[in-house]
């Protein structure tokens, strides 16, 4: 995935994320599935935010962005930005 992905897959969630909220406001949902569902968006968009900066680190100190992967979602959880 190139950054050009994880940006295009980041704004889908944050799309997701503004869709959720509309769907409870208009109580299409309940807030417990409101908050599992955020819940899960945020893992993934915290995994999507690591993906990228270690990309752009790679790229900065002349390395291959190609050999960022993914870390799970409890390894990135919790970093200060």
């Amino acid at each position: 995935m190139d950054q050009e992905d994880i940006l295009r897959r980041i704004t889908g969630m944050v799309d997701d994320e503004k869709r959720l909220r509309a769907s409870l406001e208009a109580g299409e949902i309940d807030p417990a599935t409101e908050r599992a569902r955020l819940a899960a968006l945020e893992r993934e968009l915290d995994q999507c935010w690591d993906l990228l900066r270690q990309r752009r680190a790679k790229a900065e100190f002349g390395e291959n962005p190609d050999t960022a992967r993914a870390r799970p979602a409890g390894e990135v959880e919790g970093y200060e930005s």
